[in-house]
């Protein structure tokens, strides 16, 4: 359901100032036999002194392969990144990162992991303590400077990566999905930690851009929003995001918001386009069968029949833009469902589905699997085939990875291994690591 938000704009806390970033038309993507697969395509952003930006997408937008092009981790296949007017040429001072992952070096103390990134600079000893101990205290870590990380909480660990990366005084502060490890309670008390060291200009930071799947947490924290696209990865809408921190979820107007960038992310190309099917080469989400079923049903079920809101069925079922959109969008391409304008509905089929017993699901799967799945399709007609009715595993990989990277490759292949058993049209040996007709029923 797309919603029209009219808001007041409040004041920012924080004026802006002097541009910092600037990522100009930049690409990326790899070489394969049948032509570049492209993750990033034409990608352009800029960022200001005294905001906090947000990348949300789905899998598949590149979100952590531009974070990685703009620190210097790897280079883009075309395009440029300027910081602070200059051309961004490796690893640049003054910007630092905060990891999904803790990334902490297990055999150090708190401190010790804190000083590292001074020493690797060759910050003298007492100057590397002075900075660090001062760094553990600003993010609320006093008292744990001599413990190791065996004997952190998950939020406690991610907040001596926050004091990792404080400590080198950034102007610019990148965050992969810095808190999607953590537990819902966890991750949204360091949210607003983090927050009240920005609004009240407690950190040497200037600006900070940050990646993510969770829409609420894009609409909770940022100033603006770039939303990418999939497959390859471009910005597909900017949004800016009109209220003052402290925010407030229940507010209409937040809600509102929200439930906009929703629409905005399962938005069609245009009225009349016809759904494009899958093709051989298309990665695929390794959904299960079990989710699958599961949204059916609850979808077909009170208050809902049929036809949700997917910010409200997101929240009902506490699943995020990375869980919940895989499925719907595998719903999509099996036929079980549309999404149109942020809201999901139930097709025939997928009523039918909801309505069936546990055989008869396994057989519209079966037939709906090998109509609108090239990959299913292609194991089967080859097993059909051979007179063994057998075949290699490296056999259907090789033919991916013509189109694919390597690990995509692998878990497109494993998705649909899973949908194949379930559906009951071939049989996999993860230990012979071959496909076979044995034991599938006729």
């Amino acid at each position: 359901m797309s919603t029209q938000v009219t808001v007041t704009p409040s004041p920012a806390p924080r004026a802006l100032g002097a541009e910092i970033l600037r990522v100009q038309d930049v690409c990326r993507g790899f070489k394969k036999s049948q032509g570049d697969v492209l993750v990033l395509d034409g990608v352009n952003l800029s960022l200001r002194e005294g905001e906090i930006v947000g990348l949300l997408g789905r899998s598949g937008s590149g979100k952590s392969t531009l974070l990685r092009i703009i620190c210097g981790l790897i280079e883009p296949s075309s395009g440029g990144v300027t910081y602070r007017g200059k051309a961004l040429r490796g690893a640049a001072e003054g910007v630092a990162m905060v990891f999904q992952t803790f990334a902490l070096f297990p055999w150090l103390t708190v401190l010790q992991n804190v000083e590292a990134g001074l020493e690797a600079q060759g910050v003298p000893a007492a100057e590397r303590r002075r900075r660090a101990l001062a760094a553990i205290d600003l993010i609320g870590l006093d008292g744990f400077e001599n413990a190791y990380p065996r004997e952190l909480s998950g939020g406690m660990r991610q907040r001596v990566g926050f004091a990792r990366a404080l400590v080198v005084d950034p102007t610019l502060l990148l965050m992969d999905e810095p808190f999607s490890a953590l537990d819902v309670l966890t991750a949204e008390t360091l949210r607003t930690d983090l927050l009240d060291l920005w609004t009240q200009a407690r950190m040497p930071i200037r600006s900070i851009l940050i990646v993510t799947h969770n829409i609420e947490e894009a609409v909770f924290m940022c100033d603006r929003i770039l939303v990418l696209s999939s497959n390859p990865g471009r910005v597909a809408a900017e949004i800016k995001v009109p209220f003052a921190h402290p925010r407030n979820r229940l507010d209409p107007a937040f809600r509102a918001l929200v439930d906009d960038i929703y629409a905005k992310m399962t938005a069609r190309a245009g009225e009349g386009v016809v759904r494009k099917g899958l093709e051989l080469g298309a990665w695929l989400p390794p959904v299960s069968t079990n989710l699958i079923a599961g949204l059916i049903e609850t979808l077909a079920a009170e208050p809902y029949h049929g036809r949700a809101d997917l910010p409200e069925i997101a929240r009902t079922l506490q699943l995020e833009v990375d869980d919940l959109f895989p499925v719907a969008e595998m719903l999509q391409h099996l036929g079980l469902a549309e999404m149109r304008e942020g809201d999901i509905f139930l097709s025939a089929a997928g009523h039918r589905f909801a309505e069936e017993g546990t055989q008869e699901r396994k057989q519209l799967f079966a037939e709906l699997l090998l109509q609108q799945v090239p990959l299913a399709a292609r194991i089967r007609q080859v097993l059909d085939e051979r007179a063994g009715h057998r075949a290699p595993r490296v056999r259907f990989e090789q033919e991916l990875e013509d189109f694919l990277s390597d690990g995509a490759a692998e878990t497109t292949l494993d998705a649909v291994i899973a949908w194949g058993r379930y559906a009951e049209i071939f049989s996999y040996n993860d230990q012979t690591e071959f496909f076979s007709l044995d034991d599938v029923e006729a």
